[in-house]
């Protein structure tokens, strides 16, 4: 029998150059060395069936904002990957950081899936304190509460099966509520882990990206993503790295993470 789903495209837009310092809780021995991160969307594919995006990223207000450098924009991203945003039916918000859910007008007619914790969060008094509102930008989280008086957003509580083939599993830490996606393919469960790592180094060095609500709520998460993927980083799909456009299958900044790496992560790190 076929895997249900039949295509992963991790979809660039955006990049932010700096060092490993800024990656890592601890100091780390290659901390002046280049560590950018990517910025990403992703669409998951079965046949017969629209593709499901996951994450909306970000637009260049937001980019100059907060000097990231736009390569594309979302919505030009989605075309240059076969998608017409506006047939988009089902949006799934990892979490509600700035780069994960700034531009949720690009898809106008399409359904917002968040687990209950994350928008809880994001609209309760925790934001009121200026270092963990940082990482948001306030007129997404509104546009998405109006979005949910428009009966546009569906709430997911914990660990649920979206559709066949595709699992949403709460991974708190990095935020409230944040999901991972655990996709069946040809090639076995590929995780999509979101900011549960933003690189594959959070995970090898076992050192946290500095930006969680609960660090050991974080290290759980990691373990769960990993349990998830078999154990396995060729399955685990981090939320910024480079390396995902360097390790698989990539065509104009467009990587087929369905498809197995034609080079092993262990060995690219």
């Amino acid at each position: 029998m076929a895997a249900p789903v039949t295509k992963i495209q991790a979809i660039r837009y955006a990049r932010h150059e700096r060092t490993a310092a800024a990656n890592f809780t601890e100091p780390v021995d290659d901390h002046d060395l280049p560590m950018p991160l990517d910025y990403f969307v992703w669409a998951i594919h079965r046949e017969g069936c629209p593709p499901v995006i996951v994450d909306t990223g970000f637009g260049e207000a937001a980019a100059a904002a907060r000097g990231r450098t736009m390569i594309r924009p979302v919505e030009q991203g989605l075309r240059d990957a076969g998608i017409d945003h506006l047939l988009v039916e089902d949006v799934i918000l990892t979490h509600l950081h700035y780069d994960h859910a700034g531009s949720l007008n690009v898809f106008p007619n399409a359904k917002f899936h968040i687990q209950d914790a994350e928008l809880a969060f994001a609209t309760s008094r925790h934001v009121c304190d200026h270092g963990v509102r940082a990482p948001f930008d306030g007129e997404p989280v509104a546009q998405l509460v109006r979005k949910l008086y428009a009966d546009h957003v569906i709430f997911h509580d914990g660990d649920e099966e979206f559709a066949p083939g595709i699992k949403l599993h709460l991974a708190h830490g990095h935020t409230a509520g944040l999901q991972v996606i655990a996709c069946e393919t040809e090639r076995g469960t590929v995780v999509l882990a979101s900011d549960a790592a933003h690189l594959y180094a959070n995970i090898t060095r076992q050192l946290p990206f500095p930006i969680f609500v609960d660090e050991a709520d974080y290290r759980r998460a990691q373990e769960t993503v990993m349990k998830l993927a078999g154990g396995s980083l060729d399955h685990v799909i981090p939320g910024h790295d480079p390396l995902v456009l360097q390790c698989f299958p990539t065509e104009n900044d467009i990587a087929r993470v369905d498809l197995p790496p034609h080079r092993p992560v262990l060995e690219a790190i």
